[in-house]
């Protein structure tokens, strides 16, 4: 019998505390139940085992980091937009480095609330691409392009690579203005 008031969405929270706490490969069956006070098996009855589990941790992990997103960019417009988008996104990885990790990954084909959470932080950058006049093929080099600099920069930050008292700050605005200078603009 499932304990009361213990459910899907309570068992994705303990499991985003213990990756955020201990990393993404800290959060299995036994740790998740350990945090909530129920033994292993009681899991099942809310989460189809531990790719279930990881896979409802990247979907919460992919809405909340959309969130923040959306409300980084907001009304902006254009460079400004996605440089609230990309500061968001670097803050995003270091409050939340497990959450973060549980992002990265190609999502599972069968999960179709993963697969669409996935889409929808796709098409927020296209979005903010707009006015550009990429194509579509372009669209995808751009999107690529933005979450490659965002990614190096933070997993280089997370590790301590950058070492130089230079600011990271002005560091991430010179990348990102490099980049989007170098983003073809074209009539609609």
């Amino acid at each position: 019998m499932p304990r009361a008031g213990l459910d899907a969405a309570a068992v994705t929270q303990a499991a985003a505390e213990i990756a955020d706490r201990h990393g993404l490969e800290a959060v299995t069956l036994a740790s998740v139940a350990q945090k909530l006070g129920i033994r292993s098996p009681s899991l099942y009855n809310h989460v189809d085992g531990l790719p279930g589990l990881r896979n409802r941790l990247a979907v919460y992990s992919l809405r909340l980091l959309q969130s923040k997103l959306e409300a980084a960019a907001g009304d902006l417009t254009g460079d400004a937009a996605l440089l609230a988008y990309s500061r968001a996104y670097v803050d995003f990885a270091h409050l939340h480095p497990g959450l973060y990790e549980s992002t990265l990954r190609a999502p599972d084909p069968q999960d179709m609330e993963l697969q669409k959470a996935g889409h929808e932080m796709v098409e927020l950058i296209v979005g903010l691409l707009n006015g550009r006049g990429l194509d579509e093929e372009e669209q995808t080099h751009a999107v690529r392009g933005l979450r490659s600099i965002l990614h190096g920069f933070c997993s280089l930050e997370q590790k301590g690579a950058f070492g130089l008292p230079t600011s990271l700050e002005d560091s991430l605005r010179y990348i990102l203005h490099a980049y989007l200078q170098g983003l073809p603009t074209k009539p609609d």
